[in-house]
């Protein structure tokens, strides 16, 4: 027993990472990462999840949950931004941890990332199905309803096309190269907050006051809705809109510079995506009562066409199902990342660890690109947005940490950081705390079914990876 603990922290050493990221071309800029990751972060979430957290769980306060769950974010992002700066390395806290603590915490750390992007890639696709079908349905287009949602036989629904199609189209773009994918990106991004702007100007002009009261409503005994308890229900549901930080950071070893240019990409993602969230749930609660919303996948472009603003609402639409797409770029490619960095390592067949002639990881790319397709078209939308934060926090507590780990090896084994954490050492408990206090906020499915993921690679890793992992291999020589 004692043995099997020792080998289960062994750590790599950074130079080996080094070494075999150095297929991967570093070409991403400051404005690259803030695209990736406002991308993510104002994508399906800012044209869905307003709607259906204020329906379920906050009423008009909707952007208190933002808010809490920015602080929360923003904390983690603070400690993603050290280790980002000190370790730069493909697949995020997965190899961040793998040196820190040791290889059996950094595939725990990993397999709660890939939870949350396995299942974001879905939730995306999905969302962007959602807005695809009210735009063709104003159109007089309709999909027969066996093609239009998840597996739900008593709504008649088996599986969401349009979400598979989506994350096809995206993965046959990102293989083609990540310098190409960033300016397509960029450009999608600054036209999405544009027209997020237009929403928020237009929108106003509809509020109506007696909308906003009672801001809190009372909590309903038994349930997850009003008060404050609501609101930490909704942060917890809301963090999934968060996912954008990992997956920055999930690109570091293709970011020119990344000890500057990857803080500076984290903070301006914090910044840039919570102002937006806020105005756009502010708008969006006081124009309908916040009822009115429940279970519906697009709740700004409806909003507008209620109010007769037709033309701005399929404006909306148009942009929300490209925009969309920037969310699908950001997340699968940080998702092949992570699967690339496992197979790198060994803890996955070596073969998802390939670099083709265009520096992508193609295998690992094509690996979670036709899961997501199975998942997306399989899975409700709601369903997949309480999954994916549970994953995300995991990860955010783990990070957190790891600036303990982190910290007194700068300067000495490791390279000095050039962004540090503020207030330590105890910025990064408070941290994980928050993470961990939102965490059990989670309704009780998405606990049991995080708990059953965390069984399902721990087999994975006990029959697989541990005999088969490059550190195994160095260490019997």
């Amino acid at each position: 027993m004692k043995k099997l603990f020792e080998r289960l922290l062994w750590k790599q050493e950074p130079a080996v990472y080094q070494q075999k990221d150095a297929k991967l071309t570093p070409s991403l800029r400051t404005i690259d990462l803030i695209g990736l990751g406002t991308g993510m972060v104002v994508g399906t979430a800012i044209f869905t999840l307003p709607g259906i957290v204020a329906a379920e769980h906050t009423g008009p306060a909707v952007p208190l949950a933002f808010i809490v769950a920015a602080i929360g974010a923003g904390l983690s992002a603070l400690a993603y931004a050290e280790m980002s700066s000190v370790l730069p390395f493909a697949g995020s806290a997965f190899s961040w941890i793998n040196v820190l603590f040791g290889e059996f915490f950094g595939w725990i750390a990993g397999w709660a990332l890939l939870a949350e992007y396995f299942i974001s890639v879905a939730f995306v696709a999905s969302g962007w199905s959602a807005y695809m079908q009210g735009f063709l349905a104003s159109l007089g287009i309709k999909l027969p309803v066996a093609l239009t949602g998840g597996f739900n036989p008593r709504q008649g629904s088996y599986v969401d096309i349009l979400a598979a199609v989506a994350i096809l189209a995206v993965g046959i773009l990102i293989s083609r190269g990540v310098h190409q994918v960033s300016r397509i990106e960029n450009i999608i991004v600054a036209i999405k907050l544009l027209v997020i702007i237009m929403f928020i100007v237009v929108g106003a002009t509809a509020i109506q006051a007696h909308n906003y009261v009672p801001f809190i409503p009372a909590h309903r005994p038994g349930t997850s809705f009003g008060g404050w308890q609501g609101i930490l229900a909704g942060t917890a549901q809301i963090f999934i809109a968060y996912v954008g930080f990992d997956a920055i950071a999930a690109n570091t070893a293709e970011t020119k510079n990344p000890q500057k240019t990857m803080p500076r990409g984290l903070i301006g993602t914090l910044v840039l995506g919570t102002g937006f969230f806020i105005a756009v749930s502010l708008v969006l609660v006081g124009m309908f009562k916040y009822s009115r919303y429940a279970n519906n996948a697009e709740p700004a472009a409806w909003a507008l066409r209620q109010s007769g603003h037709y033309l701005t609402a399929n404006l909306l639409s148009v942009v929300a199902i490209i925009g969309i797409f920037s969310a699908l770029i950001a997340i699968l490619l940080a998702s092949s990342r992570l699967i690339y960095a496992f197979g790198r390592d060994g803890l996955l067949p070596s073969r998802l660890g390939i670099v083709n002639g265009r520096h992508v990881p193609s295998h690992a790319l094509w690996l979670i690109t036709l899961l997501a397709m199975v998942l997306g078209s399989v899975f409700p939308f709601t369903f997949l947005a309480t999954l994916v934060s549970a994953g995300t926090l995991v990860a955010f507590i783990f990070v957190s940490l790891g600036i303990y780990a982190l910290r007194p090896r700068e300067g000495k084994n490791l390279p000095d950081a050039q962004f540090k954490m503020p207030w330590y050492p105890v910025l990064p408990t408070v941290s994980a705390l928050f993470s961990a206090v939102i965490f059990w906020g989670l309704n009780k499915d998405a606990k049991i079914l995080m708990v059953g993921w965390f069984v399902i690679g721990l087999l994975i890793y006990f029959v697989y990876g541990i005999r088969h992992s490059i550190i195994n291999q160095e260490h019997g020589k």
